[in-house]
């Protein structure tokens, strides 16, 4: 364990930088926490620093400046595999192997593990089941599914090791609007069982107020606030109140009824 992390905390990024080689600064002194079990959703429009955050929380990107903390240990005293292993990681194009069957795509990181035949093949009916889907599925390609059939496979993916932490990035972004209602009910449900400690990536107020513990407004690689979901809602904070009237004037994506 790191002295200098917050024990308490189950990501911590402090005072994090991020800079291109054009000098331009994606993220600027970014400092927030995540408490085990909870929620964190990002916010903001595009090209404000959220998918940047995800990526250096499991070092597919490496800070400029700053550090960052997974269970309470600085990330670049992790082994690089064995972090990404501790963290399931669920994007908007999904990223199925499209030569594998979904039992396959799901068994990738239990493999790896060295897992037995037996308790893979549990596992991958365990998972489908509670992501809503049939056992039979796990037969198919991800070309014979639909795309809330897919998204639902890649969050099994995601959980397939049991995974502690999740990252993801505006996992739904892509759906329908009647599958993505579906898929943030379920998702919601998955969450009050799981407790898993979610970083949650969108620029969708509605999602945001649906699935966020709390919610951190990002603006220009810079946070702008983070508060309690309910706080946010009333906060008189300009920037959040723009975002606000933004979306209810309809420039956001989504309806708020």
């Amino acid at each position: 364990m790191d002295a200098n992390a917050n024990h308490d905390a189950a990501i911590e990024l402090r005072k994090v930088c991020y800079n291109l080689q054009n000098g331009h600064d994606l993220l600027q002194d970014l400092s927030l926490t995540v408490q085990r079990g909870e929620t964190v959703v990002l916010l903001g429009r595009s090209g404000s620093g959220k998918t940047t955050s995800l990526k250096l929380i499991n070092r597919l990107l490496d800070a400029t400046s700053g550090d960052i903390f997974v269970d309470g240990r600085n990330i670049r005293d992790w082994n690089v595999i064995r972090l990404r292993r501790s963290i399931g990681y669920v994007i908007q194009e999904i990223g199925l192997f499209p030569h594998f069957t979904v039992k396959k795509n799901i068994s990738v990181i239990p493999n790896v593990e060295g897992w037995t035949e037996e308790r893979t093949q549990q596992r991958v009916q365990e998972l489908l089941e509670l992501v809503g889907l049939d056992a039979a599925i796990a037969k198919r390609y991800p070309h014979q599914l639909s795309g809330g059939q897919r998204q639902r496979v890649g969050v099994a993916r995601a959980l397939a090791a049991d995974p502690p932490f999740l990252l993801m990035d505006e996992p739904f972004g892509a759906l329908d609007p009647l599958t993505r209602a579906d898929l943030q009910k379920e998702f919601r449900k998955l969450q009050q069982r799981l407790q898993k400690t979610v970083v949650f990536v969108t620029h969708d107020l509605r999602e945001s107020l649906l699935l966020g513990d709390r919610i951190a407004l990002l603006d220009s690689g810079k946070l702008v606030t983070m508060l309690p979901r309910s706080d946010f809602e009333t906060s008189v904070h300009p920037l959040v109140v723009a975002y606000r009237e933004a979306f209810d004037s309809g420039c956001g994506t989504g309806d708020r009824k």
